[in-house]
C-alpha cells in the first residue's frame, strides 16, 4: 500500500433499498426516487474496510460533500485513494469521490483511518 493507490466499486440502488434504510433508521424517505446520503457512505466504508487499507482498518472520520442527489436506479462509483500514510500515527488519509456514469462529480470527501501495521507500508509521507 502506497500513495496513490486507489479503490472503487460501482453499483446502483432500488427504491426498496431506500426505504429499507428509512424503516431501520425510523424515519421517513426525503424524497422519492433518490438515494438516502447514508447509503452512499456505506460505498466508502466498504470499500475502507475491504479493499483499500482493508480488514483490520479503524475508521476514524469521514467527510462528505454532496453536490447532487443521486438517483435510485443511477449507478455509482465511489472511490478511495490514499493521499498521505504517517507511520508515526498509524494514521493514513484518503480522498473519497462518487461519480456517476458518465463521470460527473456527486460527492467528494475525505476519510481518516487507523492501520496498525502501517509503518510496513511503502510511499509513506
Amino acid at each position: 500500500m502506497k500513495v496513490g493507490d486507489r479503490a472503487t466499486i460501482t453499483r446502483s440502488y432500488r427504491a426498496s433499498e431506500a426505504a429499507g434504510l428509512a424503516a431501520l433508521a425510523g424515519i421517513e424517505l426525503v424524497a422519492d426516487g433518490l438515494v438516502p446520503e447514508p447509503l452512499i457512505g456505506g460505498l466508502f466504508s466498504y470499500l475502507l474496510g475491504r479493499e483499500l487499507p482493508g480488514f483490520g482498518s479503524n475508521y476514524l472520520k469521514q467527510e462528505m460533500r454532496f453536490v447532487r442527489p443521486v438517483l435510485v436506479g443511477e449507478p455509482v462509483t465511489a472511490t478511495v485513494e490514499i493521499t498521505r500514510i504517517r507511520p508515526d500515527k498509524q494514521l493514513v488519509d484518503l480522498a473519497t469521490t462518487c461519480t456517476d456514469a458518465s463521470g460527473e462529480l456527486l460527492c467528494e470527501g475525505r476519510a481518516l483511518v487507523l492501520v496498525e501495521d502501517v509503518g510496513q507500508l511503502r510511499g509513506q509521507g
